[in-house]
């Protein structure tokens, strides 16, 4: 049994799920969105390792997964994503929590099927895979999809004594 804290990062809202994995069952535990409602930059980083910090003390997940960097049409947006993302990873690392990245892309096909989803598809799926009255807000949504990442392709790897991974059908990944 574990607990997973999944992160969508962003400077001003950064989306969190929390979910148990007990073998393939999957129970909702929480969700939500850091909203960073100042201007300037280092104060919203603040709020970001702050709201994550307060997240991992409440929920006590045993593993953090986080949405990798990737290029944004406007490298300023991409750059502001990275530190948030730092910010977040950071609150993570200060209680020793093993942390995991996982591409949008591969999040989607995971959870939809399809790397190309629509964010609305997303939250449909984590509705239906979670059991849950209602779509979670789109930030929750996407991070509750990470954590559900994590779940999917962490059932089909073991770790061996010398720190490289073997994925149940016995390839080694590098």
């Amino acid at each position: 049994m574990a607990i997973i804290l999944g992160i969508d990062p962003g400077s001003r809202v950064t989306g969190y799920g929390v979910i148990r994995q007990s073998g393939r069952k999957l129970e909702y535990l929480g969700s939500g969105c850091i909203r960073t409602v100042v201007d300037d930059l280092p104060t919203r980083l603040k709020l970001v390792y702050a709201g994550v910090s307060e997240i991992i003390t409440q929920f006590q997940p045993d593993v953090f997964a986080i949405e990798q960097v990737f290029m944004a049409r406007n490298a300023d947006s991409a750059l502001k994503l990275g530190q948030a993302r730092g910010a977040a990873i950071v609150a993570a690392v200060n209680v020793d929590l093993p942390v995991f990245e996982y591409a949008a892309r591969q999040v989607k096909q995971t959870v939809v099927g399809t790397g190309a989803a629509e964010k609305t598809q997303v939250q449909h799926m984590v509705r239906t895979l979670l059991k849950l009255t209602a779509n979670p807000q789109a930030d929750a949504a996407d991070a509750l999809a990470i954590a559900i990442t994590h779940c999917h392709l962490h059932q089909n790897v073991v770790r061996i004594g010398n720190g490289r991974l073997t994925l149940a059908r016995g390839r080694v990944a590098e």
